[in-house]
């Protein structure tokens, strides 16, 4: 079929489609019931329609920062081309940008009629994912349209990154994206979430065979460095992870993931001024390139950091720069954490009532997030029985990945946090053995806590957890765990001083 005009072109495709349709044995009923001309359905702009096709070429080759520019100018074209908004929504809430993502999603939603059926399907779960928060509703969402759809590999990867995860269902999220690299060999975040599912459940070696399969189709987005890296942590292999950092020196959209997980790993250890450099170096990267949810993160992970190791001005200080720059749910969750951390109740009661009032559903929010910080707040207030109790609706999700976005996705960020929170509760109220075992689940777990602060804290909460029951031999083990694991950590970190105090009483 020819087209007399470049105007033309969209309306002889949707006649081609349609006619090829017939020929391949479609029936006459679903191909009139599903045969919106594609302009009607889309965008009657062949160039936006370009823009965005390039946008999803791009992100399967660079990764979804590099695809933004493509759905901009998209959008710019066409202000009505809903599936332009959705996808940059999407892009946006791979790189952590929450806020942003939320708008451009929002708009989609809006937009939804000017939509094919499939492109609705990807709208209305993203709304569930990145604004409402709904995971439930999400998944179901992707369960029919993948009934609908049999053959489409978005909602086996919307399923495997964005909802199976954060529902510690890593067996499922693996599975779901076995199916969608099936399906399609170049989805490289496809790739990301096997790989990242795979580390979850300690399986190494599948996550770097993974990880090569996608190098050797030439895919190379910042994601595959900090999983690398992580994996070269969690194996102990210095030389992997220099070698990581090194090559990330060649690709600037890696810099402040790199320099972030950098930062994560230097705490682990009790390098907490050198962790310090790192975050400021991930944070001034992310303000470059103007992404104020990224950066403020950032100041979070450096806030909850520095009230766990018992730096409560610092803390505080880092909070409110955050708080300036971004009042995404991630930001939100890290600042209260950093303030019921650092003892000042009344700020962090403020951030949660307002995480409550304005995501409702969200699934992360009600469940992991809000239960944590109540529970810190009970145990500012000498209750930890009621901060248990706070904490039961967090069990079934507890192994999950709150973050939603970001290197703080793969580092594992806040992950394990409940039953942190929890361990504290029991010691609290003087039950050892019950506050033991929350603390022996983070170091059963180190795959899906990977560098958080409290993968290293543990080890002490669980000689604190020992002592309290009066078994001083084991106390005296997970003591020296923590002081080997921190040898030669900053000498001035609060928390490691009270560490070292508690471990000679012993003796």
């Amino acid at each position: 079929m020819q087209a007399a005009r470049k105007e033309d072109v969209l309306n002889a495709l949707s006649q081609i489609a349609s006619r090829f349709r017939t020929r391949v044995g479609e029936s006459l009923s679903t191909v009139n019931s599903h045969d919106t001309p594609l302009a009607e359905a889309t965008t009657p702009s062949l160039e936006a329609l370009k823009a965005y096709s390039v946008g999803w070429q791009v992100s399967f080759s660079s990764g979804s920062a590099a695809s933004v520019p493509f759905l901009q100018r998209a959008i710019e074209l066409d202000p009505n081309f809903a599936s332009a908004h959705a996808l940059l929504g999407r892009f946006y809430g791979d790189i952590g940008e929450t806020v942003l993502s939320a708008k451009y999603t929002g708009e989609a939603y809006r937009l939804r009629d000017h939509a094919s059926d499939q492109e609705k399907f990807f709208i209305s779960a993203s709304q569930d994912l990145q604004v409402t928060g709904n995971l439930e509703k999400a998944q179901q969402t992707c369960d029919l349209w993948i009934q609908t759809y049999p053959r489409s590999w978005l909602p086996h990867g919307l399923l495997s990154g964005g909802i199976y995860p954060p529902l510690g269902k890593y067996e499922k999220a693996a599975e779901e994206a076995q199916t969608a690299i099936r399906i399609d060999p170049d989805f490289s975040i496809g790739y990301v979430n096997l790989a990242a599912s795979y580390v979850s459940q300690g399986r190494m070696a599948d996550a770097e065979n993974t990880l090569q399969r996608a190098s050797e189709r030439k895919l190379d987005i910042p994601d595959f460095y900090v999983l690398r890296y992580v994996i070269a942590f969690l194996k102990g292999d210095k030389t992997g992870m220099e070698r990581e950092v090194a090559q990330s020196r060649e690709k600037p959209s890696v810099n402040d993931w790199i320099a972030n997980s950098e930062g994560f790993v230097l705490a682990y250890s009790g390098h907490l001024q050198a962790a310090r450099n790192m975050s400021r170096l991930a944070a001034d990267f992310a303000r470059k390139t103007e992404r104020r949810d990224t950066e403020a993160l950032y100041e979070t992970d450096a806030a909850v950091r520095e009230a766990l190791f018992g730096n409560v001005a610092s803390a505080k200080q880092g909070t409110k720069r955050a708080l300036d720059l971004s009042k995404s749910r991630d930001v939100g969750y890290d600042a209260g954490l950093a303030l019921a951390l650092s003892g000042d109740s009344s700020r962090s009661q403020a951030v949660s009532d307002d995480l409550s009032r304005r995501f409702p559903e969200d699934t992360r929010i009600q469940f992991i997030y809000l239960p944590t910080v109540r529970a810190l707040l009970a145990l500012n207030n000498r209750e930890p029985a009621k901060a248990i109790e706070s904490l039961e609706t967090a069990i079934p999700y507890e192994l999950g990945t709150p973050s939603e976005g970001g290197s703080e996705f793969l580092l594992g960020a806040s992950n394990l946090y409940p039953a942190y929170v929890r361990g504290l509760a029991y010691l609290a109220a003087h039950q050892g053995r019950e506050a033991a075992a929350e603390f022996q689940k983070i170091l059963d777990h180190r795959e899906i806590v990977v560098c958080d602060p409290i993968g290293a804290l543990a080890h002490l909460q669980l000689g604190r957890a020992y002592t309290l029951s009066g078994d001083k031999t084991k106390a005296k083990t997970a003591y020296q765990d923590f002081l080997t694991l921190w040898k030669d950590a900053d000498p001035d970190i609060p928390i490691l001083k009270q560490a070292q105090a508690e471990h000679a009483n012993l003796n």
